[in-house]
């Protein structure tokens, strides 16, 4: 007799459904689970067998098989321990089998029988929605897995209550989302003296989803801006949130089930290693550019990074998602975000003040920034110098903008361009924008032709660059309400192009 329910293996974000499947058959005792099961999953008889004996349930002198079908899917996480229990207590006919395969189900299980939360409820309550099925989890679990809303998701403190739901001698209630977690930003833009110039990049580049490079001496602020990039970012759509968050369910990073709508804002450490940025380890998990994705990636000292690590970024930030292949495993992560880098303008720092700057200028400059690449230079749509500020200007009341009102004009930007996707356009944000959407939508004035193409031919923009100028302004002007890309759009588009140009 075999008797069988279902749960999740996890490709990327993608939960795919898995059959396990037990069977008890006559011949010398044995426990074996098979279907490419990985250390955590062949371990977890030993953890199935201490909890139903702390439930005084002995397993039978037979042969019991549990297979995880499809076979030749890789099986990882200890997520597997509740379904093999459940489909095990089926073929013992202590739980009624045709309620056993209505159900996914995934939990680890304690040597008492208590239910240990998992990674990826979200994931696997989406899974189970497509199929018309039920999700059973561990009580810390249930609150993320409640916010997919198309199926129902019990929680469970033990196994115990696990078996009295399903004898239905104790239903388990149901669970509620998480609490939205609302967004509290303790540093404001206000606060920032000076540095006008990188203040509204760092608009621009919000109100369209830009890339930003910002060079300047230490001490000169660029850490402290992009640090402030995310109180004028607009909120996640409802959406947006449901994608982020299941990228973040399976690392872990949803705090008691709630789903925030704040904008992540990933910045790693420039020792990272090349699988912590783009993704990979064990099971081929996400990177830090998969768990900024719709938010921010921000790598201060741009150029420490190493050269092959930042090499990886050139294909994710074109195509907006990244393959994480290994001889294991090939897995596809979404990661659409807004990388923001900061460099010094060289080693020591100090380049443009002549009194302090090393004995290799002007040459330590162009070794260093050379560090980064032509094509992967060419990726910023908009570079900034932050020159620093004078200690004068320390002292002078605070004048900026507040990150509310700076906020204010983005979000009103962002709705401008959402509009034009309920229009049939498939670009969300103007950094999207390319072929016939880019030409009907960055079409500039005559005025604005005219400088465009001088430039292009002056310094010998490629395409890429050409087209990143074009979609520069079409958000400037959004951010001016205007339909039409004017000469000054233009312009202003062209004048961050150029930074840290050599023929200039």
């Amino acid at each position: 007799m075999v008797a069988f329910t279902q749960t999740v293996a996890f490709e990327g974000v993608e939960a795919r459904l898995v059959e396990v499947q037990c069977a008890l058959s006559p011949g010398i005792p044995s426990f074996s689970i098979v279907g490419l099961p990985d250390k955590a999953v062949s371990e977890a008889k030993e953890r199935v067998r201490a909890a139903l004996a702390t439930l005084c349930i002995a397993l039978p002198s037979q042969r019991i098989t549990v297979n995880l079908s499809p076979a030749d899917l890789p099986k990882e996480g200890s997520h597997f321990d509740l379904p093999i229990a459940i489909a095990l207590l089926a073929a013992l006919e202590i739980i009624p089998q045709d309620i056993a395969a209505e159900y996914v189900a995934l939990g680890e299980l304690s040597l008492d029988g208590k239910l240990v939360s998992v990674l990826g409820a979200l994931p696997s309550a989406m899974s189970a929605a497509e199929e018309n099925l039920s999700l059973i989890c561990p009580s810390g679990s249930g609150a993320e897995a409640a916010w997919v809303g198309a199926t129902p998701v019990y929680r469970a403190q033990t196994l115990t209550q696990v078996i009295q739901h399903m004898t239905s001698s104790a239903p388990l209630p149901l669970c509620l989302p998480g609490e939205v977690t609302g967004e509290t930003f303790s540093r404001d833009f206000a606060d920032v003296k000076g540095q006008e110039r990188a203040k509204r990049a760092l608009e621009i580049a919000a109100a369209g989803g830009h890339h930003v490079l910002m060079v300047g001496t230490p001490g000169s602020g660029k850490s402290m801006l992009a640090a402030r990039l995310p109180s004028i970012l607009p909120p996640l759509s409802p959406q947006e949130a449901l994608e982020t968050s299941m990228i973040h369910s399976l690392a872990g990073l949803l705090d008691e089930g709630g789903i925030s709508r704040a904008r992540p804002f990933r910045e790693p450490h420039h020792t990272a290693s090349m699988a912590a940025i783009v993704g990979g380890g064990r099971g081929a998990q996400p990177g830090e550019i998969s768990l900024a994705h719709n938010g921010v990636l921000f790598l201060d000292e741009f150029p420490e990074f190493p050269r092959t690590t930042l090499e990886t970024l050139r294909q994710p930030i074109e195509t907006g998602e990244v393959m994480v292949a290994r001889a294991n495993a090939h897995i596809r992560y979404p990661c659409r975000f807004m990388l923001v880098a900061a460099a010094n303008p060289c080693k020591c720092g100090y380049l443009s003040e002549s009194t302090r700057a090393c004995s290799r200028a002007p040459v330590c400059g162009e070794d260093y920034l050379g560090r980064i690449s032509g094509p992967l230079m060419d990726r910023f749509d908009l570079r900034v110098e932050v020159p620093p500020v004078s200690f004068h200007d320390l002292d002078l009341p605070s004048k900026g903008e507040p990150s509310q009102v700076i906020r204010a004009r983005v979000t009103k930007a962002r709705e401008i361009q959402t509009a034009r996707v309920s229009k049939g356009l498939t670009a969300k944000v103007n950094s999207d924008l390319e072929g016939s959407e880019l030409e009907a939508l960055a079409e500039p004035d005559t005025e604005g032709r005219a400088l465009l193409n001088k430039v292009a031919e002056r310094y010998g923009l490629s395409a890429r660059g050409y087209h990143r100028i074009l979609r520069v302004a079409r958000t400037v002007a959004d951010l001016d309400a205007s339909e039409t890309v004017r000469l000054a759009h233009v312009s202003e588009a062209i004048s961050y192009r150029l930074a840290f140009t050599k023929e200039l």
